[in-house]
């Protein structure tokens, strides 16, 4: 079984034990607190407090801070009000709440008839924050996390400045590999620039709670980069480690500080976080056709707006400014001032633009078949690909064996060396792994496939390859404000027709 199922088990059960002997040394039965709603209720009963708090408990997200307060509550019927006491009892409920309820030395006193504990107005503040932080650190951890998004790689669908809510539960929250971290910030402490925010000497490994759903194709999911284990500390994530290292090679990459600054390394879980569509689940084969995604032979059917870059030709007059405005045209636009164009377009831009007078042709632009760009996966010439005409490409799943060769070592090798921590090499034309020759492989996690809408102008899968199933952070659902990066507040820097709206 499972060690951390092992775990989640003894902490429920631990957990209920405890209250089940503190429900009968506050004159309760002990059994009522295993049915559900009413054990709430006894509880409410038991630290006197209205049951109007009731409403709260039934409130995703809000109950997780109601609960923490209850067990405070409780602590407090014991005489437990200290800081560090209450700490403990919050953060170690499975272990604190049993023994107040089983130790002959811990009796229960009626919140009524409680003497009266005065507290600094210091003190009132240090509880207050610490509380917060650590319900906050729950609920961001396992439950949601707010998101900004920092570039245009899912226009239209998500707008540079959307902030946005990430669901930890819709694929099942992560546990933590790296615990012990400064909160509420990712990988870097405030006030510096490469200070790391987390500590190493305790790394947790991969486990993932169960969710309320599996990733589906065309859903909007972060996931920790999957190029990001290794980077440049000038550069970080904005350009690929292996990128640069393909680009200028390895021992100048190294060795030129002044330009890359040092090598570091990340652990999965404090990767830069990206936001893509999840195009291919495990199992399926994708391809790209003159830019079309055909999944499984079919094309996709995307909910979100999607967009590439076209060669807009005018009778010589130029578009007018507000004009694209309008047409909800906001990045990359080019003129060569004799009236063509290169803009990137949504279909319903396109379509509108296609009606002007002084518009006289609209061409996609398409990277011909057979022209390989060596910065597309897997960054072989064997696979001339690119991000128009791609694949066709099968996506890995946990279980499946899959038989190797000298011809498609290079669509795995990364899966089998880093994300499934094995020694891989090749000798003589031959694989090996952990010293043994291999003619096939097994997975051990799931992968995906992630792209941008923003077709023309994404980082995703097509230059990182797979995305294995321990990056993968939480499903975006709802956009609750967004912010127009170029605009100032009085000339319409908040987008009103954008604000809380699903994610699709």
């Amino acid at each position: 079984m499972n060690p951390y199922l092992i775990i989640t088990l003894l902490f429920f059960i631990l957990t209920i034990m405890g209250l089940w002997g503190i429900f009968k040394k506050a004159g309760e039965k002990g059994w009522t607190i295993l049915i559900p709603l009413y054990n709430w209720y006894i509880w409410l009963k038991i630290i006197k407090k209205p049951l109007w708090w009731y409403i709260f408990l039934l409130i995703p997200f809000i109950n997780v801070f109601v609960i923490l307060l209850m067990v405070v509550e409780i602590l407090k019927c014991f005489g437990k009000h200290g800081l560090l006491e209450q700490a403990a009892g919050v953060l170690f409920p499975f272990i604190y709440l049993p023994y107040l309820a089983f130790s002959s030395k811990e009796n229960y006193t009626d919140p009524d008839k409680q003497k009266p504990v005065k507290k600094s107005a210091i003190r009132e503040w240090v509880d207050a924050i610490i509380f917060a932080v650590i319900a906050a650190s729950i609920i961001r951890i396992f439950l949601i996390e707010a998101y900004t998004i920092p570039t245009s790689s899912m226009e239209k669908t998500m707008l540079v400045g959307d902030y946005l809510f990430v669901s930890k539960v819709s694929f099942g929250p992560k546990v933590p590999i790296t615990p012990i971290a400064f909160p509420f910030v990712h990988h870097t402490l405030p006030l510096t620039q490469s200070t790391k925010s987390y500590v190493e000497w305790i790394s947790l490994p991969y486990y993932r709670f169960p969710g309320l759903a599996d990733i589906k194709n065309m859903d909007v999911v972060v996931c920790n980069y999957p190029d990001g284990d290794t980077l440049s500390s000038k550069l970080q994530s904005n350009v690929s480690y292996y990128q640069l290292v393909r680009q200028y090679g390895r021992n100048a990459v190294w060795n030129n500080k002044e330009y890359f600054g040092d090598i570091i390394a990340r652990p999965a879980d404090k990767r830069e976080n990206f936001i893509k569509r999840c195009i291919g689940i495990p199992g399926d084969t994708i391809s790209i056709v003159d830019r079309t995604v055909l999944i499984n032979g079919k094309p996709e059917k995307n909910p979100g707006k999607r967009q590439f870059k076209y060669i807009v030709r005018t009778d010589g007059n130029p578009i007018n400014q507000k004009n694209f405005e309008k047409l909800d045209i906001t990045e990359n636009i080019a003129t060569d001032n004799n009236g063509t164009y290169e803009l990137t377009l949504s279909d319903a831009s396109m379509e509108k633009l296609s009606h002007y007078d002084n518009v006289i042709s609209i061409q996609p632009i398409i990277m011909p078949r057979g022209e390989w760009d060596p910065n597309i996966f897997p960054f072989d010439s064997a696979f001339r690909w690119n991000i128009d005409n791609f694949g066709p490409l099968w996506i890995p799943k946990k279980g499946v064996t899959v038989p190797l060769n000298i011809e498609n070592i290079h669509l795995y090798s990364r899966i089998i060396d880093v994300f499934e921590d094995n020694d891989l090499a090749i000798r003589d034309g031959k694989i090996f792994i952990n010293g043994k020759e291999s003619r096939d492989y097994t997975f051990k996690l799931n992968y995906y496939w992630m792209m941008g809408d923003n077709r023309h102008n994404s980082a995703d899968s097509r230059y990182w390859g797979f995305v294995p199933e321990d990056h993968v952070v939480g499903k975006a659902v709802f956009v609750w404000l967004s912010l127009d990066p170029k605009k100032s507040l009085l000339d319409g820097k908040i987008r009103f027709n954008k604000l809380m709206r699903f994610v699709k």
